[in-house]
């Protein structure tokens, strides 16, 4: 089940880039997880992180929240035929996440909670239920 998403940027100097994002969006990032790292909150559920890092040809990853990262893995593996793409962690970010390629080079990717309780608020919130 996909319930949100996310798309990056990369820009070579955080501090310019957060700074030109942030008058462009109006608005301080929603979240700062780390140090070279800013995300935005566009609309419900749709996230723009601005990374600081290596400029990469066109945009992306574009990754999609899901409710079981392993699992679509597996799917796409199975029903794709795709090579198996890392699952990456790290400490300070709430989520695990795995990026891959479609056939024509265009970065996707999952993301997961690793909280399961903030994970279903969020689907309840989005989606505007009570229950999940």
């Amino acid at each position: 089940m996909i319930f949100e998403m996310t798309t990056q940027v990369r820009v070579s100097n955080i501090k310019e880039g957060q700074k030109w994002y942030e008058a462009l969006l109006n608005k301080k990032p929603d979240f700062i997880p780390h140090e070279g790292f800013a995300e935005w909150e566009l609309i419900p559920g749709c996230w723009l992180q601005v990374a600081e890092g290596i400029l990469i040809d066109g945009n992306g990853p574009l990754r999609l929240g899901v409710t079981d990262i392993e699992a679509e893995r597996d799917r796409l593996v199975e029903e794709l035929k795709m090579d198996r793409f890392d699952i990456l962690l790290r400490p300070e970010v709430s989520v695990k996440w795995g990026t891959f390629t479609d056939p024509w080079g265009n970065q996707l990717g999952f993301f997961e909670y690793l909280d399961k309780s903030e994970e279903q608020e969020r689907i309840k919130t989005l989606v505007g239920i009570r229950e999940v």
